[in-house]
């Protein structure tokens, strides 16, 4: 019989059961493979010798150990082999193939070895699923930057009247990529469960951000408009929002989308009656949001008035009286040093102790499943599963794994290496 809190567990991870093997780097397909491993998945890294080149890429810990690696990778397992060789890749593909009906799920992010492809590996397992992320929708190689050049967001983005392409700080696109990947995933899983047929999944970085682009309306926008459409720098295009300074110089961003919003905050700003003069005036409705937009600057003046003339405190009193949409600028030093109410009130945050890392706060998987979600797991060491993964997956003993050992094709979990 299950306890309330083993119940509460089951419920936040309905993918209990299901192991998928992920060959990957970088964003996009960790990032899918963390998602499902905090849903219940038991997700098991694949990684060369040495771990993979995205274990040491920037922010780090003191320590050197990849703040950004540890984050994206909380709750797999590892499994360190030599892939370069084809014993290495043998047993990968071995691994894939087994697991009974809840496994032969494997999801990638390169083509590079023959054996280890969707073709190779169906004619071993029809029913596998293969999801793989490509750069472009041909196969060719692409980043989240590339494909930020290539598809027209990096021109809108930044100050109004800038001529030059300002690339965004977050990887949107591999973010999106890699939820696209899990929902496949999911999909084809799904599909086997009812028809027993396996399938591979494939989705392009580009294709992920030129279906944003259309999915929006800007593709269209480019299409059917004769005037190419300009940076608007902080402004919220087609609606009114923008940021403003208060007079002891933070910077707020206010939205007004809807006409209740608008009313709102001329209410608290008091300037209801002249901004209904100024409607008179110029024979226009601000209870239009699409006036709000065209006449953006000139209602921006008339409230930057009034927030240049109010310190933070009476503007924040102001503003919580209302339905209006606003926030207070913070960096994520302020995020960090803010943790009684983000960090430690927040239920999708716990502390965690990394190796490497130290304690921390991190945060679990932000889906709430019947008024439950996953806490966040440590991320693994290289090849700290090697032994557990092949001795339970493929039924090797000790003295198998000696061998795989000595012939350089695994690298064993090393309680030296742990504590180093």
């Amino acid at each position: 019989m299950h306890s309330p809190r083993d119940t509460d567990a089951q419920r936040s991870q309905p993918l209990r059961g299901t192991r998928i093997i992920e060959i990957s780097s970088y964003v996009a397909t960790p990032l899918s493979g963390m998602t499902l491993a905090q849903l219940g998945a038991d997700v098991i890294r694949i990684e060369p010798l040495g771990g993979a080149a995205d274990r040491t890429r920037w922010p780090l810990a003191e320590s050197g150990t990849s703040l950004y690696w540890s984050g994206l990778n909380k709750g797999k397992r590892a499994l360190e082999v030599d892939l370069s060789s084809e014993g290495g890749r043998r047993l990968v593909g071995d691994l894939i193939v087994s697991g009974g009906r809840r496994g032969g799920i494997v999801i990638s992010n390169s083509e590079r070895y023959p054996d280890l492809t969707f073709e190779t590996l169906r004619e071993r397992r029809p029913d596998l699923i293969h999801v793989l992320l490509t750069g472009r929708r041909d196969g060719g190689t692409a980043v989240d930057y590339t494909v930020q050049a290539a598809t027209g967001f990096p021109l809108l983005t930044g100050p109004e009247n800038s001529a030059q392409p300002v690339n965004h700080l977050m990887p949107a696109w591999d973010v999106a990529a890699g939820l696209y990947l899990a929902v496949g995933l999911l999909a084809a899983e799904r599909h086997r469960l009812l028809t027993g047929e396996g399938q591979q999944v494939r989705v392009a970085l580009e294709d992920v951000a030129l279906a944003t682009a259309g999915n929006l309306g800007y593709l269209a926008e480019a299409q059917q408009s004769s005037t190419p459409r300009e940076r608007s720098g902080n402004h919220v295009y087609g609606s009114f929002g923008r940021d403003f300074t208060t007079a002891d110089g933070e910077r707020i961003m206010i939205v007004a989308l809807t006409d209740r919003h608008w009313r709102d905050l001329l209410g608290a700003t008091g300037l209801t009656d002249v901004v209904a003069a100024l409607a008179s005036t110029l024979g226009v409705d601000f209870a239009d949001e699409s006036e709000r937009y065209r006449h953006r600057k000139l209602l921006g003046e008339l409230l930057a008035g009034w927030f240049e003339s109010h310190p933070f405190a009476e503007a924040e009193t102001a503003l919580r009286a209302t339905r209006v949409l606003w926030s207070r600028y913070r960096s994520f030093t302020d995020l960090a040093a803010d943790d009684a109410r983000l960090l430690r009130e927040n239920p999708l945050m716990a502390e965690v102790r990394q190796p490497g890392v130290g304690r921390h706060w991190a945060p679990g998987s932000p889906v709430v499943m019947d008024g439950e979600q996953s806490p966040p797991a440590v991320s693994p060491l290289v090849g700290q599963h090697t032994d557990e993964v092949l001795q339970a997956g493929l039924g090797l003993s000790s003295t198998d794994l000696a061998k795989l050992s000595e012939t350089g094709v695994i690298r064993t979990h090393d309680e030296e290496r742990e504590a180093a």
